[in-house]
């Protein structure tokens, strides 16, 4: 059997990109997938909290697991290695498309592994270093990071008014008229509604 497996980080995300490459692998290959496995879910969780670790649990000597790239599998390199060993230990087949692996139980392919697992790492954490970088030099820069000021005290106005708002929203004025009246976006007015409820 064939198994897709898709992982995003967020619920906001789509996995459609995912989804899409992978059929466009499987119809090179003339292959079907049997079962999609979808979840958004971070890949700080260990898998065995996640669907992939029931799924690789439930798969079968010679199943074979296809997801976009190793990165998809986990966050850093001792998960990834882990879920490996895992495929390994049981005789589950693993291709990654991007990356272009496929595990075998053999030397060679746990080294590739190894090798994608730690690039992988060190991508994210070099990701992760530009961005903490960036943020410093613009906070360097006087610009101000963070909650746009005086949107705290917008939001104890609305409060303290939230009374008179419900009326006049009763009476069948917009919400978009009220929220200018008050320099805000509509959406924001209505969740300071919704929190002082």
């Amino acid at each position: 059997m064939i198994y897709a497996y898709i992982r995003v980080s967020t619920a906001g995300q789509s996995g459609s990109s995912q989804k899409y490459e992978i059929l466009q692998w499987a119809g090179k290959q003339n292959v079907t997938i049997t079962k999609w496995v979808s979840e958004s879910a971070s890949g700080t969780i260990s898998p065995h909290k996640r669907k992939l670790g029931r799924l690789i649990r439930r798969m079968r000597r010679d199943d074979l697991l296809v997801c976009t790239e190793i990165s998809r599998l986990g966050r850093n390199m001792l998960m990834i290695m882990s879920i490996l060993n895992d495929c390994a230990a049981g005789g589950i087949r693993l291709h990654t498309i991007k990356d272009n692996f496929d595990l075998n139980n053999n030397i060679n392919s746990k080294i590739i592994a190894f090798a994608f697992a730690l690039a992988a790492e060190i991508e994210r954490n070099l990701i992760s270093q530009r961005t903490k970088e960036a943020l410093a030099d613009r906070k360097a820069a006087g610009v101000r990071l963070g909650r746009p000021p005086g949107s705290f005290k917008k939001k104890e106005t609305v409060l303290r008014d939230q009374g008179d708002i419900q009326r006049r929203l009763a009476a069948g004025e917009s919400l978009c008229s009220i929220s200018q009246q008050y320099g805000i976006h509509r959406s924001t007015l209505a969740s300071y509604l919704k929190s002082g409820d």
